[in-house]
């Protein structure tokens, strides 16, 4: 879910709307050299989708020669997965807490973040999935952890099962097969979960040696309107050791990125990451981009490399000469959050080593955008075409959703999971046989 900032700070055009029949924005803002036009503050709007669920029968639809079924449900905000090497699915279930008001105007905007689902209880837990046999189905659904604070990322190496909760990294002892854990884990790392917090989830993932973590946390602002003192370890990702020591920052002014991956061919940290809000319709594209250790991407001062935000003060031209231009621009407003490469065998060729983007959708746009989950083909370890629609059919009519896609991961059998936290399930694409 992407923030709402201080009201007195924007031109809000429409606190709530409902428009007929939206349909997913054009390609504008997508590509290695997206379209970026003139900041247009002015126009800025507020637009929450409302989110209806899922009708008896229906699911996400899919390209010709797959499949899509419902995988898990009886959920609770599921945001992230996670697979098990013995095809165990972990799915993080967490969710935005409600604020205080602090006018009539910003009560309105609450109100529409409820109607999109953006704001509800949270449960604070992992559930465990279990497909036992393989065939697609969920044979059991089990309380894997709970009394979590915010859990989202998830990751195991060796015996040690890591938990990225909004206020820090956890570590907990994990015997294969297990279907709760019974052990007490342990915090190896603080993480700043206080402040403003518009950007409260945390992702892990390790290296292939399997002795460095990186942990993604994003800014505590949109363009940090509340000092730069706020987002200190914050619009970045951090590198530890298994103990939680030897922190750096990895990379840094990566607003808020979320989904982690490394892309197949090179070896190389991808990222996609959720850009500014409140300069128009086409400002600014989300991204997926390669990640250079030490690399610096732009926020608060700049996008896509050299194109200086104004609001931000003071200014900062040495670092803004230094921003590097993301690889491939994902859409304004997509909220691209999920990542996950194909490795799987089970898709046709043209899909393997691709990367699949779950996109939450826009709250900040005319027309709506995202609300499906993209895929970007990859040649010789870069996006080797244009992003297209392979899981949609999210977005209803007069302004409704029947829910929206967080976390993609791929299953022991190659399929495509799909974390639809608005809709409570988790949706499964495979081909048809």
């Amino acid at each position: 879910m992407r923030p709402i900032y201080p009201l007195t700070l924007i031109a809000v055009v429409a606190a709530v709307s409902l428009t007929l029949g939206q349909a997913p924005a054009p390609q504008r803002g997508y590509g290695a050299k997206p379209e970026l036009p003139t900041p247009a503050p002015a126009t800025s709007v507020v637009k929450f989708v409302k989110v209806v669920g899922w009708p008896a029968g229906r699911t996400p639809s899919a390209p010709k020669g797959f499949t899509v079924a419902e995988f898990g449900a009886n959920l609770d905000h599921p945001r992230w997965l996670y697979a098990l090497p013995n095809g165990d699915i972990l799915a993080a279930e967490a969710s935005t807490p409600a604020k205080p008001a602090k006018d009539q105007l910003e009560q309105k905007v609450q109100e529409g973040q409820k109607q999109a689902k953006a704001i509800t209880p949270s449960q604070n837990r992992i559930s465990l999935l279990r497909d036992a046999d393989g065939d697609g189905k969920v044979e059991s659904q089990s309380a894997f952890l709970d009394n979590l604070n915010r859990p989202f990322g998830i990751v195991l190496v060796g015996q040690t099962l890591f938990v990225a909760c909004t206020d820090g990294l956890y570590a907990y002892p994990y015997t294969p097969g297990m279907q709760k854990m019974d052990k007490p884990g342990k915090k190896i790392l603080e993480l700043p979960a206080g402040g403003y917090n518009n950007h409260w989830t945390r992702n892990v993932i390790a290296n292939a040696a399997g002795n460095k973590l990186y942990v993604s946390v994003g800014s505590a602002s949109n363009v940090a309107e509340h000092g730069m003192a706020e987002e200190k370890r914050r619009a970045a990702i951090l590198e530890v050791n298994l103990d939680g020591s030897g922190e750096r920052v990895f990379a840094s002014g990566l607003r808020n990125p979320n989904g982690m991956d490394w892309e197949p061919m090179t070896g190389a940290l991808w990222t996609v990451v959720n850009e500014r809000d409140l300069l128009g319709d086409d400002l600014v594209p989300d991204y997926l981009t390669s990640v250079k250790d030490g690399g610096f991407y732009g926020w608060p001062y700049s996008y896509f490399g050299q194109h200086v935000d104004d609001r931000v003060k003071p200014a900062n031209p040495e670092l803004v000469a230094k921003a590097i231009v993301p690889d491939y621009g994902l859409g304004a407003h997509t909220a691209s959050l999920g990542l996950t490469f194909y490795r799987g065998k089970s898709f046709p060729e043209r899909y393997r080593g691709g990367a699949f983007i779950g996109q939450h959708g826009s709250w900040n746009r005319s027309v709506f955008s995202g609300y499906r989950v993209a895929f970007v083909p990859f040649s010789g370890g870069k996006p080797g075409g244009s992003a297209e629609d392979f899981l949609g059919g999210f977005l209803a009519d007069n302004g409704t959703a029947y829910g929206r896609p967080v976390g993609v991961i791929v299953d022991r059998n190659g399929a495509l999971l799909v974390a639809d936290d608005a809709g409570n399930r988790i949706w499964r694409v495979a081909p048809a046989k």
